[in-house]
């Protein structure tokens, strides 16, 4: 999400999201028009607004490049190129006719042959391509309005790559701002871009009352406003209440644990809206999962003893307690892997997992894990049991790390903790190596396919952070992304989610509130669900400030 920003900011998909609009709803971006849709559901064609050009760069040897089609088709290949190592390849894996073959070939080779034409990806004209697909995908239109099908210049690629196939220190696209300044972990800073083509501000107020206000405000205007957005990393809690107080931050993400500075019963404090400050809260489309990695030798595999030590810890562990304690309540939580907001959640479903930590003991004694002279848990086969929790090295992550010891304490397993830079969390995961951590996932399109692939076998090492393969999931989940939203898609849905309870390679958890703080000055503010640049559709009033 945070990187999200940043790369929205300067690279355009070909569809977004109308600002206002809830629930979140599809609109052109770079293309001219919403997609035309044919042979069943299986065929995209997509015509691209004429006059879009990248920002300037001696890559395009002194000459204006415009954005074309042949763009876009490159920039897929290249989601799928296994020299760049995407963690995103999964939003194009299986789907488009051709695009599979030419990867695999490229793993064979070393290098993908962008130039090779591929049924799935048709140039039609400069400013026209069709997609085909193998199987009709309900989802391909949120795909590319999703970031990582962002458009990309080969000229930039070629000219500034890395050792890993990554542009991410030259970055160049055709969007809204451009990036001047980047210190590795500490800020950034992004500048408008004097050639981006800009676009009217004229969204329709929904049913929010703040709408009619936001309306009032930003009419009419051109966008963007904000010249210059600089990005702070600060990663304690308390020097970034600091910041905000000092009116050093303008836009300012509330945490759970700062909840109690701002925030009363979900409301802003008469003490900070008497002074102009204003709040912004939406439920986030986000679950937040504990997950057991699947292929580790102690919380991992399919036998029946591991299963039920994973059940035991899931039953343990109180959901509720850690919302209030490490969250300041500032969360729900969730009975299904759907969150609330988006498309297939299911209000009334009721988990088979509740807190229940006697039947926890009794299960582990029924399977083997025995205590020692020393009141913990030994494995069936006698070895030391010893779960090892990762967690961010921080305030919260340290928070965390109690809460599961406590949860650790009550099953007498001897728990270890891992405390990491974020980073580093997120580069372990991806390769298996973690064995137990809280991982939140945020929507990146809202529909339900977005939380149910998380836990397909496939896209392990990509967007599977448990390294979870569980055959009848598997299956079940390749029939959905067939079905488009509805009593059928739900139904296989429920099937997945009880498989989920019953072989527990995750505990579902909760969903955080995301709270934005306002400075007075900052008018036309509405947290977006999906889109997390939302300072291109704002404004500063100087005369408040």
């Amino acid at each position: 999400m945070y990187s999200g920003q940043v790369i929205r900011s300067i690279y355009e998909t070909l569809y977004a999201y109308d600002y206002l609009a809830r629930p979140a709803k599809l609109v052109p971006s770079t293309a001219a028009s919403m997609p035309v849709v044919s042979n069943h559901g299986k065929t995209y064609t997509i015509t691209l607004k004429k006059g879009i050009y990248f920002t300037d760069d001696s890559a395009f040897g002194g000459k204006k490049r415009e954005l074309t089609a042949s763009d876009y088709i490159y920039s897929l290949k290249r989601l799928m190129d296994p020299a760049v190592r995407s963690t995103w390849g999964w939003l194009l894996e299986g789907k488009v006719i051709g695009l599979d073959a030419l990867a695999k070939q490229a793993r064979k080779t070393g290098h993908l042959d962008y130039a090779k034409p591929i049924r799935g990806l048709e140039l039609v004209d400069r400013y026209t391509f069709r997609i085909h697909l193998n199987k009709p995908d309900y989802n391909l239109t949120h795909v590319l309005a999703h970031y990582p099908t962002s458009a990309v210049a080969h000229e930039i690629v070629d000219k500034y790559t890395d050792g890993n196939g990554q542009i991410m220190a030259h970055p160049v696209g055709t969007g809204p701002y451009v990036l001047t300044e980047w210190q590795r972990g500490s800020k950034m800073i992004l500048d408008a871009n004097p050639a981006y083509r800009g676009f009217i501000w004229d969204f329709r107020a929904g049913s929010d009352p703040e709408d009619k206000r936001i309306v009032e405000e930003m009419k009419g205007k051109r966008m963007p406003q904000i010249g210059r957005v600089e990005i702070a990393v600060i990663p304690e809690d308390q020097s970034r209440w600091l910041a905000f107080e000092n009116r050093e931050v303008d836009l300012f993400n509330l945490d759970g644990p700062l909840a109690p500075r701002a925030l009363e019963k979900g409301h802003l404090r008469p003490e900070l809206a008497s002074k102009g400050v204003r709040l912004s809260r939406i439920i986030e489309p986000e679950l937040s999962q504990f997950y057991f990695n699947m292929q580790n030798e102690v919380v991992g595999g399919l036998s029946k003893e591991k299963i039920a030590l994973r059940r035991a810890i899931a039953m343990a562990h109180n959901v509720k307690e850690e919302i209030n304690v490490v969250w300041n309540g500032e969360a729900i939580p969730l009975e299904y892997p759907i969150p609330p907001g988006i498309i297939g959640h299911d209000a009334k479903y009721k988990s088979s997992v509740r807190y229940e930590p006697k039947i926890a003991n009794a299960l582990l004694d029924k399977f083997g894990y025995k205590k020692g002279a020393d009141g913990y848990r030994r494995m069936p086969n006698g070895k030391p049991l010893v779960i090892v929790f990762s967690a961010r090295a921080d305030s919260t992550g340290q928070q965390q790390l109690e809460m599961w010891k406590k949860t650790f304490d009550k099953l007498g397993i001897k728990m270890q903790s891992d405390k990491r830079l974020f980073p580093d969390l997120l580069k372990a995961e991806k390769q298996c190596r973690l064995m137990m951590r809280t991982s939140p996932w945020i929507a990146d399109y809202p529909d339900g396919s977005n939380f149910m692939q998380l836990f397909y076998g496939p896209h392990t090492g990509q967007s599977n952070n448990g390294c979870t393969r569980i055959p009848q999931y598997d299956r079940l989940y390749e029939q959905s992304v067939a079905l488009p939203d509805g009593h059928e898609r739900d139904l296989l849905y429920h099937k997945m989610t009880r498989l989920l309870e019953v072989y527990a390679p995750t505990r579902i958890g909760y969903a955080r509130y995301r709270n934005m703080l306002l400075q007075p000055y900052v008018i036309g503010y509405k947290k977006h669900p999906v889109m997390h640049n939302e300072w291109i559709y704002i404004d500063i009033d100087n005369d408040k400030r």
